[in-house]
């Protein structure tokens, strides 16, 4: 019988997978090493459970104790397997970029949970370096695995990572595209690599914002490289000891942007759910295409699964509202939906015709007008929010309860800027062509038009 004594002695062995439909016209095959299928669904299990396992060996870590660490949230989960199993606690400290669903993962495994502020500096008290710093000379039998300078982070990928890809490859790989965070994954991988055929080219992937890029090509740690970026997982704002350059290759840009457009075209082209890494990590081989050629074997490590991202890069109004999804126009949303009646109702219908219209036509806001002009809104949310607090409004007139009038846009005007006017409270907006017929628009129509842009 196959059985695993816990979940740790699933880590690894993690698929290559070749990519066939969006590097379609790409000069050679690109594979990617999908490491969400690790337990705790990133890449960031292998060097947890490396760390704490180098802890032990060396005293640091005993038994009972508590593991504490400053993590963007797959980290995290890692050591906090690794704590379940091996009866440890955790305290984890993270940035308010993170997103809402990687912390309450962490919560969900019995870690405590601390935010502290993006944008200050690493030496700020008030960092989450810092405060994991803190915390660990405060917390009696406490352990600080601080993953940017332990080097048992690389030796995890040295030991695991490396010799995977090597075996999968049949030792064909030519060129290795990582991101660049901590140092760990692409320092580790490249050095077996490197050890087993200095040839191959190490590509590391940075956010415009980190110091990184420079300091490979320059040496030269400088802070006006610094600024403020969206993506998350990979870039710095200092130069970590896992770091050995000598290694990489080249050090590649990308935007936000092109990140997170990327990460969403890997889940619709190819299936694979990714986080904001992987997207990022593809984005910078796209940008290096040309230095391929027939022959090579590329290979794109993936770090983690989208589910942590749901929120933020999945999230289309998330994307419209910093404008990373391709501009249409109102007219063009409207010319592709075809013709649609808009439908109406008038201040002294009722809450009850106002429900009967909403099923009838499957909608969920409905215009009042009356003279043919809009003088208010009703909203399946607002609506039936009322109607639970106060049943006899039921047959009450809609001018009791409509909202204010749905916002009134210009026919011509960018679907991006949609974003400052549909919310989760108002859900659509108002239009009139040239010959002056009102049109509404809603966010699913947003949506649509976008996700087919």
């Amino acid at each position: 019988m196959d059985i695993k004594n816990n979940i740790l002695e699933t880590i690894g062995n993690t698929p290559l997978i070749k990519l066939q439909r969006i590097t379609k016209d790409f000069p050679c095959d690109v594979l990617a090493k999908v490491d969400y299928f690790n337990p705790g669904n990133s890449i960031k299990d292998r060097m947890a459970l490396k760390m704490v396992e180098v802890a032990e060996q060396d005293g640091r870590l005993k038994p009972g104790g508590t593991i504490i660490e400053g993590t963007s949230g797959n980290t995290g989960m890692g050591l906090a397997l690794a704590a379940v199993v091996k009866g440890y606690k955790c305290i984890f400290v993270t940035t308010d970029k993170q997103s809402k669903e990687k912390v309450d993962i962490l919560k969900a495994v019995g870690a405590e949970v601390i935010v502290c502020p993006t944008n200050v500096l690493p030496e700020d008290p008030r960092s989450y370096y810092s405060v994991a710093a803190r915390l660990a000379k405060e917390i009696p039998n406490s352990c600080h695995m601080n993953q940017y300078d332990n080097l048992a982070n690389r030796q995890a990928h040295y030991e695991s990572t490396g010799p995977e890809i090597w075996n999968q490859t049949d030792g064909k790989i030519t060129h290795l595209i990582c991101t660049a965070g901590t140092g760990g994954t692409i320092t580790g991988t490249a050095q077996y690599l490197k050890e087993k055929n200095p040839s191959i080219k190490i590509w590391a992937i940075d956010v415009y914002g980190s110091l990184l890029t420079k300091y490979f090509r320059t040496g030269e740690i400088d802070m006006n490289e610094v600024k403020p970026y969206i993506s998350e997982g990979f870039g710095e704002d200092f130069v970590p000891k896992n770091y050995d350059m000598s290694v990489i290759d080249h050090f590649e840009q990308v935007t936000d942007k092109d990140g997170a457009i990327m990460a969403r075209r890997l889940a619709k082209e190819e299936g694979l759910f990714c986080g904001y890494s992987a997207g990022s990590c593809l984005q910078g081989l796209f940008q290096l295409k040309n230095l391929l050629k027939k022959g090579d074997v590329a290979v794109c490590i993936l770090h983690d699964h989208g589910s942590r991202y749901v929120g933020k890069i999945y999230n289309d109004q998330w994307m419209m509202e910093r404008g990373f999804l391709d501009v249409k126009t109102i007219r063009e949303i409207i010319n592709a939906r075809g013709a649609k009646r808009l439908i109406t109702i008038e201040p002294d219908q009722t809450v009850t015709e106002a429900v009967e219209l909403m099923k009838k036509f499957d909608i969920e806001q409905i215009p009042v007008m009356e003279n043919n002009k809009p003088i208010g809104g009703i909203s399946q949310h607002g609506l039936f929010k009322k109607v639970f607090a106060d049943s006899s409004l039921k047959t009450a007139r809609i001018r009791e309860v409509m909202e204010p009038v749905f916002p009134l846009v210009p026919f011509d005007s960018p679907a991006e800027k949609l974003a400052q006017y549909i919310s989760k409270e108002n859900g659509a907006v108002l239009t009139k062509d040239e010959a002056g017929t009102y049109h509404i628009v809603t966010k699913y129509d947003v949506i649509a038009a976008l996700g087919n842009a």
